[in-house]
């Protein structure tokens, strides 16, 4: 028997955080965040962790697991996001894994092995360096120098993406794409994607006023705390939204209003790449929320698609 599976995906700031626990109230169900910045311990604010109250009592996987210093790989997302699945199964409960980060959701829906591909951390921290030091293009040469087609699709500025690809042909002598080409659903799970949408407007909107609420709620303390413990600021960590725009501020490099602006700005280029990247799936089932008056009637409507995939009565 397949595990049963829901998966709820969607931009930053579209809601999929109280979408997913009314979900999980409704089928008995426990979370997994597939959010690669909610990882990380002491980090809540400008990663829009969920709060105890927020969670009303649902149980959260996968929040808080890391120190920002510490490293972690998509694949050990998948191995930990599977052992959870299972405990989660195993105890007659339904999984529900919510989220924005594309590359943690599809190591769960596809036959992605990494027990192949070796991580090499010092090769990453070493083109990282070369990146804060000589510039992001610097490094998307070195990739064109690899493979060109990839390069082509992989923005400059998507830095991470672009040093895992490097390292990976470094570490196997073969191009990222190779690794795509034999990729199947995984046969593991009978699941459901849910996709959460919202005009682009009304998005954009939401996301404009998330970092204002951030900043209010303390964010630059929070970044300041951080950096007063010892983390420094080339941090892999630091590099993701909310953070980096903090520091420079910190360094007097941007005004508090020109950091605001700019990470208004930088979330809604990343909440479109989102899209783009989860329009890719196949076969998801697409709620688009500001068509909805009603929060009740949308969780309504996505428990009856769920309880149709799985046939339950």
């Amino acid at each position: 028997m397949k595990k049963k599976l829901v998966i709820i995906v969607g931009p930053t700031a579209v809601g999929k955080t109280s979408t997913a626990i009314e979900v999980a109230q409704k089928l008995n169900g426990e979370i997994i965040s597939a959010d690669s910045m909610q990882i990380y311990k002491h980090m809540n604010i400008g990663t829009a962790k969920p709060t105890t109250d927020e969670m009303q009592g649902i149980p959260h996987h996968l929040l808080d697991i890391i120190k920002p210093d510490e490293d972690f790989s998509v694949a050990e997302f998948q191995r930990k996001a599977k052992e959870i699945i299972t405990q989660i199964t195993t105890n007659n409960k339904m999984p529900i894994i919510a989220g924005g980060t594309g590359l943690y959701i599809n190591s769960i829906i596809y036959n992605m092995d990494f027990t192949s591909t070796v991580s090499n951390w010092e090769l990453r921290k070493q083109l990282q360096e070369e990146a804060d030091k000589y510039g992001n293009e610097y490094i998307h040469n070195k990739l064109k120098d690899i493979d060109l087609e990839l390069a082509n699709k992989i923005h400059k500025n998507n830095v991470k993406r672009v040093i895992r690809a490097i390292e990976i042909f470094q570490e196997s002598g073969e191009k990222i794409g190779d690794f795509k080409n034999d990729i199947q659903l995984n046969n593991e799970y009978d699941f459901i994607i849910i996709g959460l949408t919202r005009d682009r407007e009304e998005l954009y909107e939401r996301i404009n006023k998330r970092v204002d609420i951030m900043i209010e709620s303390g964010l630059i303390n929070e970044v300041e705390k951080l950096i007063e413990m010892g983390y420094y600021e080339n941090l892999i960590a630091f590099k993701g939204l909310g953070y980096k725009e903090i520091i420079k501020y910190l360094k007097r490099e941007y005004s508090l209003e020109d950091a605001k602006e700019i990470l208004k700005r930088d979330t809604r280029r990343y909440a479109k790449r989102q899209l783009t990247w989860f329009r890719g799936l196949k076969d998801i089932k697409w709620f688009n929320l500001s068509q909805y008056t009603s929060q009740e009637k949308l969780i309504n409507n996505i428990i009856e698609d769920i309880e149709g995939h799985f046939n339950i009565l």
